[in-house]
């Protein structure tokens, strides 16, 4: 019998201190899918890993050894002991798994519902378990049903009206601090779709110069051509510190972008300025002790809470609608799953039935000395009686066998016809 199991951690059952220590860059789920790929029961893997949750799905025929494996499997990440996270991980089976990888790929899971983010962050998943082949039949179909699912709740409630992201967030929150984030110069470090997105909200507000960091200086410098904005190098970020306001920062950077050391004699050059930082990166970019200096403030990205939890009313009430499509499309799919189990067996029972059904007409044809013509005939009116006599079966294990315990449903029947004998 194979299970779907979701083993997970998310930003509602783990602080971002947690999540950054077991967070996957690219690289690292290549290799974790790899290492899955090589666990003989789990049959196929799925990971997706972003600033708000890291997740493992896998199809499995041993559920209690499976989710002791992913356990393991986070432990084995920067060697963290499991009793650090196992109160904050969760396990869904079967039509909550399916439910719940719905629920996040249309975004309501997410800490801003309706970010439309989060869909591009699990194809990109899906497109990396397919290179590794850990994508199965059943996961193939289950993530191309998940992406049909989120497009349909987006088109077909209003979830995605005023489109909301965390860097849309961390805008709000900067606006929330100035009142106005009018002339308000700004300094974003990193250029990936994070920067991109705070960049197009900060020009609906106006903000004053715009300057964009990013390790490769060529991906800062065309963004920052995009927007007007001005590109610098990395190693001058410390020296704009002293003119801007508000650092977004948003890298894939190991460790600290901003130390506390670089930020203290920048404070004395601002006169006192304040200066705020919003770090929408996991792991965090920006050093957590510089809120300890004077006139500085450091924001993360669960601090974005407060500001998402504004809007959270009316999207709420079209994520019931989306909550709707959801149930619909996990009967659909149990409907589906169940009748994987179900095709091998209505097959096997065909083949038998049309085996035996071969032998008699031949014997029969050979005893009474029947024509060509008359064989033929005698061999379409057996086809004719197979396909009657096995509409009863076959709408039993499809439908009604669903109601009990499908899988004794299919084995009475293989027992009972010997499709396992030879």
């Amino acid at each position: 019998m194979r299970d779907i199991l979701l083993i997970g951690i998310n930003h509602k059952t783990a602080p971002v201190e947690l999540r950054e220590c077991i967070a996957f860059d690219k690289d690292e789920s290549s290799a974790a899918l790899e290492t899955l790929r090589r666990t003989p029961f789990i049959l196929e893997a799925l990971l997706y890993s972003t600033c708000n949750r890291v997740e493992l799905l896998v199809v499995t025929d041993d559920k209690a050894r499976a989710v002791e494996a992913a356990k393991q499997f986070i432990s084995g990440r920067n060697n963290i002991p499991t009793a650090r996270f196992e109160n904050s991980l969760y396990v869904h089976e079967n039509d909550h798994a399916v439910r719940h990888l719905f629920r996040v790929a249309a975004s309501l899971d997410s800490m801003i519902v309706g970010e439309p983010q989060i869909l591009g962050q699990i194809k990109e998943a899906y497109r990396g378990a397919a290179e590794a082949k850990t994508a199965g039949v059943i996961l193939n179909r289950l993530m191309h049903r998940a992406f049909f699912i989120a497009k349909r709740i987006r088109t077909e409630t209003g979830i995605g009206d005023h489109a909301v992201s965390i860097s849309y967030a961390a805008v709000e929150l900067g606006r929330k601090i100035f009142g106005s984030l009018e002339g308000k110069r700004v300094l974003l470090i990193g250029a990936g779709e994070m920067a991109e997105l705070a960049v197009e909200h900060l020009i609906r507000h106006q903000v004053g110069a715009t300057y964009v960091a990013n390790r490769t200086f060529e991906n800062g410098l065309t963004l920052a051509r995009r927007f007007k904005g001005t590109a610098i190098r990395f190693e001058e970020i410390e020296e704009h510190l002293k003119q801007v306001d508000i650092i977004i920062s948003s890298t894939g950077s190991p460790g600290f972008v901003v130390t506390r050391d670089q930020v203290k004699p920048v404070i004395r050059a601002r006169r006192n300025r304040p200066i705020f930082f919003i770090d929408i990166a996991v792991p965090r970019d920006i050093d957590p002790e510089i809120n300890r200096l004077d006139h500085s403030y450091v924001y993360d990205i669960d601090d974005l809470k407060g500001v998402i939890e504004e809007n959270i009313e009316d999207r709420q009430k079209e994520a019931i609608k989306g909550e709707r499509i959801i149930d619909e499309a996990i009967i659909r799919f149990r409907e589906w799953l169940d009748g994987l189990d179900v095709v091998p067996t209505i097959v096997a029972l065909r083949k038998k039935l049309e085996a035996m059904a071969e032998v008699e007409i031949r014997r029969t044809a050979q005893g009474q000395g029947m024509s060509a013509e008359a064989a033929e005939a005698l061999q379409r009116m057996m086809g004719a009686f197979i396909n009657k006599v096995l509409h009863e079966p076959t709408v039993f294990l499809k439908k009604d066998g669903m109601l009990g315990d499908k899988a004794a449903q299919i084995d009475t029947v293989r027992k009972l016809f010997k499709l396992d004998e030879p």
